[in-house]
C-alpha cells in the first residue's frame, strides 16, 4: 500500500480559526473531510505533516517510499492519476508551487528538518485542474460541488436503504441515499438542486423541509420542523434545527433550535443557543469584510453573502445576534443583547458590552463536560493543543492588560 502524507501549506493562516485545532486536511467540505477524500480516491491510509503542537495528535508515518500532497487540495480522478504516475524524486508543480512529490525516507526527513534535499525534478501540471481550500469561505462556496462529488463517490454501485413512504420527494428519488440505520419520517425532500445523503444512523425528524444538496453525516440529527437550504453539511453527531442555508457544521456541534444560520462554517463542539441568528448580508449589499489572522486586520472577501466562522468549542447564549462576517475563535463564550464585535478572539467571555478572558482552566473544564456527554474523553494531547491556542491567541485579547480574568 502506498504511503500518503498530507502537508499544511504556507497559506494555513488564511484558514484560522478552523485549523487552530486540526491539520488543514481535516476540514470537512461536502460529505467527507479532505483527508477522507484522499483515502477514498487513493485507497490508502493517510498521515500528516502539520504544526508541531498538533503533531502528537496527528502524527506522520514515514516509509521508504512516500507520496506527499498539499492537504488543502481537493482530490480528483485526474489529479490522483498524475500523482500515482510520479517516479521517485519527481514533483508536481503549479506555477512553481508544490502540489505533490514522491520522496525517499531521507529526503522527507530532510524536508521536515528544513535541511537541504536532493533536487526534485519538477513537472508543471497546467493542464490539470486544481481545486483548493484557500480561505475559510471556500468551504461553504465549494460545498455544493463537493456534496455532488462525494455523493457519487460514496454511492457508486451501491443500493440505498429503503426510504419511508411517509416522506414526500420532489425531483429524482435516485438522488436520495440512506446509509444503514438512517431514518426519515413525514418530511419533504427536494433533489432538484442537489443530492441528499443521510449517513449511517442519522435521523430526520418529522416535519423537516430539505432542499438539496444536503449531507447529513453519521449519527447527525435534523430536529423537527428544520428548514434546510443547500448546499449544507451537518457533520457527524451534530444536531441541527431552525433555518440553515449553505453552511457547514464540522462535527459534534449543535444548532438545535430556531434561528438562522447562513453562509457559515462551525468547527467541532460548538453550540448555538436558542434563537441565535446570523446575518449573512449587509443592509447596503456591499462586499463583506472578514478578520484575517494572516494579515491581522479585516480584509475584503469580494462576497456579498458571508455569515459566521466559529472555531472549535465556542458557544453562544440564547438570542445571540452575530453580524455579517463575524469570526469567533476557539473556546469563546458569547452572549447578551445587541451585536458583539465582528472579531471575537479565542477564550473570550462576554458580548456587546465587552469581553473578559475565559480562564483556561474553566474553559477546559467545560470542554471536558461537553465531550463526556458524547462518551468522548479529552486526552492530554487535546489539553496541550488547547493550552497552546490559549497562549498563542493572547495577543488578540487586548483587554487583558486592564481587566481581570474570570
Amino acid at each position: 500500500m502506498k504511503n500518503i502524507i498530507l502537508f499544511d501549506n504556507d497559506l494555513r493562516n488564511h484558514l484560522l480559526p478552523l485549523v487552530f485545532t486540526r491539520p488543514v486536511c481535516e476540514l470537512r467540505v461536502g460529505i467527507l473531510t479532505l483527508r477522507e477524500k484522499w483515502e477514498k480516491h487513493l485507497k490508502a491510509r493517510v498521515s500528516h505533516i502539520t504544526q508541531p503542537y498538533l503533531s502528537d495528535k496527528f502524527p506522520i508515518h514515514i516509509s521508504a517510499d512516500n507520496y506527499i500532497i498539499d492537504g488543502s487540495i481537493v482530490p480528483s480522478d485526474r489529479l490522483c492519476k498524475r500523482i500515482l504516475q510520479l517516479e521517485p524524486n519527481q514533483a508536481l508543480l503549479r506555477h512553481g508551487e508544490l502540489i505533490a512529490a514522491r520522496m525517499s525516507e531521507l529526503q522527507l526527513y530532510n524536508l521536515i528538518e528544513e535541511n537541504d534535499i536532493d533536487e526534485l525534478k519538477g513537472i508543471e501540471i497546467e493542464d490539470t485542474p486544481i481545486h483548493e481550500i484557500k480561505y475559510v469561505w471556500d468551504i461553504f462556496q465549494m460545498n455544493d460541488v463537493e456534496i455532488k462529488n462525494d455523493f457519487a463517490l460514496l454511492t457508486h454501485n451501491r443500493k440505498s436503504q429503503l426510504f419511508s413512504k411517509t416522506n414526500q420527494i420532489i425531483g429524482d428519488p435516485n438522488l436520495i441515499f440512506l446509509e444503514s440505520g438512517a431514518k426519515a419520517e413525514c418530511s419533504i425532500f427536494n433533489t432538484k438542486s442537489g443530492p441528499i445523503y443521510l449517513g449511517k444512523d442519522s435521523e430526520v425528524m418529522e416535519g423537516c423541509l430539505v432542499r438539496g444538496g444536503l449531507a447529513l453525516c453519521e449519527e447527525a440529527t435534523l430536529k423537527m420542523g428544520a428548514k434546510i437550504y443547500g448546499a449544507t453539511t451537518i457533520g457527524p453527531h451534530c444536531k441541527a434545527g431552525g433555518e440553515i442555508g449553505n453552511s457547514v457544521l464540522m462535527g459534534y456541534s449543535n444548532k438545535g433550535h430556531d434561528g438562522y444560520l447562513g453562509n457559515s462554517v462551525l468547527g467541532e463542539w460548538c453550540n448555538l443557543g436558542a434563537d441565535t441568528n446570523t446575518s449573512n448580508l449587509k443592509n447596503n449589499y456591499e462586499s463583506v469584510k472578514l478578520w484575517s489572522y494572516d494579515e491581522n486586520k479585516f480584509v475584503k472577501t469580494g462576497l456579498q453573502f458571508l455569515g459566521l466562522i466559529m472555531g472549535d468549542h465556542s458557544k453562544s447564549g440564547i438570542n445571540t445576534m452575530f453580524n455579517t462576517g463575524t469570526v469567533v475563535g476557539v473556546s469563546a463564550n458569547v452572549y447578551g443583547g445587541s451585536y458583539p464585535r465582528n472579531f471575537i478572539p479565542s477564550f473570550s467571555w462576554g458580548g456587546s458590552s465587552g469581553f473578559e478572558t475565559y480562564r483556561f482552566e474553566k474553559a477546559y473544564d467545560t470542554a471536558q463536560r461537553v465531550t463526556e456527554r458524547r462518551h468522548i474523553t479529552l486526552t492530554e494531547e487535546d489539553e496541550q493543543i488547547l493550552k497552546h491556542i490559549f497562549d498563542e491567541t493572547a495577543q488578540y485579547r487586548t483587554w487583558e492588560k486592564s481587566k481581570n480574568k474570570i
